[in-house]
This record gives C-alpha cells, structure tokens and sequence, in this order.
C-alpha cells in the first residue's frame, strides 16, 4: 500500500511540475517569442504558427513563406532539436529568418517554453 501511495505522490509532484512549468513557460512565451509567434492552428504572423511543432517537419507549415535555409532543413522538431534551437536558432539552421532573436541563454526558460509548447496541440 505505501509503494502505491508513493507512487502515486510521484506521478502527481510530476504532473503539478508539469503544469507549473507549462504555466510559466506560457509567460515567457509571451514575452520572447509573441511578437512574431502565435500558438493558434493557422496564425501566422511575422514566424509560422508554432501550434503542434513538435513533430512538425522543420519548414513544412503550408501558407508560410520559410526562408530557403528552414525549408531545406532536415529534421523534425522534437523537444531536443527545439532547445538547440530556441538557445541559437542559426547555430541548428544557418540563415533562418529568426534576427534579431539571439536565442534565450537560461536552459530553465528554454524547458518551460518547450513544456508550453507542448500543451498547444
């Protein structure tokens, strides 16, 4: 009963750090990335929607005009991919549009940003 109990407290600790991290990474969200991302279906502004990225193939989001460096990239956003690329994203593709966006150096952000990401699908 005890290894249920406390397995239980630790699916839930995770799930409330989940969330808070989602909650805070919708706060950074916007403020680094709002001006010219929108997490809406279809939204796109001055950069592509960046509803359901993850396992989005890079530069593949229809009715958005990519550079011709994120249309040729060769991968699929996962959350990996998206921290290397939100901490230098011409470092991950050289020549993408993202200037002046220099990336955000805290790992912390980065993880929360991700984790809000992740619930836009």
């Amino acid at each position: 009963m005890r290894t249920a109990s406390a397995i239980l407290s630790a699916a839930f600790l995770t799930v409330t750090a989940s969330a808070m991290d989602a909650d805070s990474g919708k706060l950074l969200f916007n403020n680094a990335c709002r001006t010219c991302h929108s997490v809406k279906e279809g939204d796109n502004r001055l950069g592509p929607s960046l509803h359901n990225v993850l396992g989005r193939k890079a530069g593949s989001l229809p009715n958005y005009a990519y550079s011709s460096a994120m249309k040729n990239a060769d991968f699929v956003w996962d959350k990996g991919k998206l921290d290397r690329f939100i901490a230098d994203p011409e470092a991950v593709v050289n020549g993408n549009n993202m200037k002046p966006f220099g990336g955000l150096a805290s790992a912390d952000d980065r993880a929360k940003v991700i984790a809000f990401l992740e619930t836009q699908r």
